[in-house]
C-alpha cells in the first residue's frame, strides 16, 4: 500500500521534468490518413518539430532519418505492414510513443 502513496507523491515532481515541452507545435502540418506514408509523414513532422525546438540533437535526427530510408523504400514498394512495423521499431528505439 505504500507504493501507490509514493507514486502519488512522485508524479507531480516527475511531471516537472517535462515542463515547457508541450504538444508538437512545429511549422510542419501533420499528415492525415492511414497507411505507411501517412505514418512516416507524421513521424517526420514530429521529428522536424523536435529538431527545431532542440528536443532532439541534429546527430540523432540524422540517425533516425538514415534508419527510415529502408522503411520509406518498403512503403514505396507497397509493403505497408513491413513499413509500419519498421517505423514503430524506430520510434520505440528512440523513445517516441508508438
Amino acid at each position: 500500500m505504500l507504493r501507490p502513496a509514493l507514486l502519488a507523491l512522485a508524479l507531480p515532481l516527475l511531471a516537472g521534468c517535462n515542463a515547457g515541452s508541450g504538444p508538437v507545435t512545429g511549422t510542419a502540418a501533420m499528415p492525415s490518413g492511414g497507411g505507411c506514408a501517412a505514418e512516416i509523414g507524421r513521424f517526420d513532422a514530429v521529428l522536424a518539430a523536435d529538431l527545431e525546438s532542440g528536443n532532439v540533437a541534429a546527430k540523432v535526427h540524422e540517425q533516425i532519418q538514415r534508419e527510415l530510408q529502408p522503411v520509406r523504400a518498403a512503403c514505396a514498394s507497397g509493403q505497408n505492414e513491413q513499413a509500419l512495423a519498421g517505423t514503430g521499431a524506430i520510434k520505440r528505439r528512440h523513445g517516441y510513443p508508438g
